[in-house]
């Protein structure tokens, strides 16, 4: 009797929900998706040897430092989707965990004692009969449902198997993107064939500086100068809501957002890693380069007639007054440097996990001005998966 109440018990056990299926995983799709971002590191990384010797430096050296920090950005919201689905899994086991035990205790129970249907019930042949008719009906439950918690593991064994490789590959790939920016930097003070529309003007520039209280009255004295031949004649005001956002990272604080402290910005405050690449959104001449007030360094660019595009923050500020800028040519580097490369991929796979703007340490503000006024870059630039506020 002990052994047909204890088939019984088994029944209710498998009646209650299950843990899930052994269908197509998210996990499956997340480290499909963290590890074709890791391709394109890895290919971006292979072109650096390429971009040493590329007749235009400048442009080989942006495209292998832009496809890395974009591999980078895919493979963090990769890494990010998985550890939430092990998160996922782990809520689940801890919620059934009673269930759980129950099951894999009565596993253990039939295991240990095969010969349950061999035995004679002491009741007769009948009750020897149902109950090998219970034991039969309940093997494959146990079966089907020890399947499940197979398939969840190894979900979780997957995850972690990403993230141990993305943090090894990611360790040793550090010095080549480092490298990268090195040879950016070098190539821009050394490039000679960028068309220049006008010269700087050192003395009107210093005194708008002398002058300046914030960088709205700087900006404001920048405009006015009248020393230039015309601005691009690119259409602009077209591409309003089609501009890529200048550097990879997150919108931490939306125009005319106030922070912790009250105070208004009318631009965007952008959350990036460290050192990360800014460039241009759209051709544009180079108004301003260098340090202002407390904005650390800043680059005003002008896209068109009357159009301002400011950006502040920055460590490294490239290029010279009156250079004109094809879209997407590097204009400066962010401040911050990585964790050493035997801790780099670790904390980055930690950072990931953790999502939200961990492990991007540098802030970036851009600004857009159509003469005197400050526009909404909500209205301008697109913001997708990558960089989306509340999206990582």
């Amino acid at each position: 009797m002990k052994r047909i109440g204890r088939l019984i018990y088994i029944c209710g056990i498998l009646a209650l929900p299950a843990v899930g299926t052994a269908a197509a995983t998210p996990a499956d799709q997340a480290v499909a998706e963290a590890e074709a971002a890791a391709t394109q590191l890895r290919d971006a990384m292979g072109k650096l040897s390429q971009a040493v010797t590329a007749d235009d430096q400048v442009v080989a050296l942006t495209e292998v430092i832009s496809g890395y920090e974009k591999g980078l950005s895919s493979l963090r919201d990769g890494l990010r989707q998985a550890s939430a689905r092990e998160a996922e899994l782990r809520a689940q086991f801890e919620a059934q965990r009673d269930r759980l035990a129950r099951v894999l205790g009565a596993m253990t129970s039939l295991q240990q004692s095969p010969e349950t249907a061999l035995l004679l019930h002491p009741d007769g042949a009948l009750s020897s009969a149902r109950a090998g008719m219970i034991l039969s009906d309940v093997t494959p439950g146990l079966r089907s449902e020890a399947e499940r918690l197979q398939a969840k593991l190894d979900e979780i064994a997957t995850v972690r198997e990403l993230q141990s490789g993305a943090a090894e590959m990611l360790g040793s790939g550090l010095a080549s993107v480092q490298e990268a920016r090195r040879l950016l930097a070098s190539a821009v003070t050394d490039r000679s064939t960028m068309p220049v529309r006008f010269a700087d003007e050192p003395e009107e520039v210093q005194k708008l500086l002398d002058a300046a209280q914030s960088l709205d009255d700087f900006a404001a004295g920048v405009s006015a100068l009248e020393n230039d031949i015309g601005a691009p004649m690119d259409d602009f005001e077209g591409a309003q809501g089609s501009l890529q956002l200048p550097v990879v990272g997150s919108v931490k604080r939306p125009y005319n957002e106030p922070d912790a402290a009250g105070v208004r910005r009318p631009g965007w405050v952008i959350a990036t890693p460290p050192a990360a690449l800014v460039t241009t959104p759209w051709p544009a001449t180079i108004r301003y380069r260098g340090p202002l007030l407390d904005y650390g360094n800043v680059m005003i660019v002008e896209p068109a007639k009357d159009y301002l595009l400011i950006f502040a923050g920055l460590s490294q500020v490239f290029g010279e007054v009156g250079d004109v800028l094809r879209e997407g040519d590097p204009v400066g580097l962010m401040g911050g440097s990585e964790a050493p490369a035997q801790e780099f991929g670790t904390q980055f796979v930690a950072n990931a996990a953790q999502g939200g703007d961990a492990g991007r340490t540098e802030t970036l503000y851009l600004e857009l001005r159509k003469g005197t006024e400050t526009l909404d870059p909500a209205d301008w630039f697109v913001l997708n998966p990558v960089v989306d506020p509340g999206q990582n």
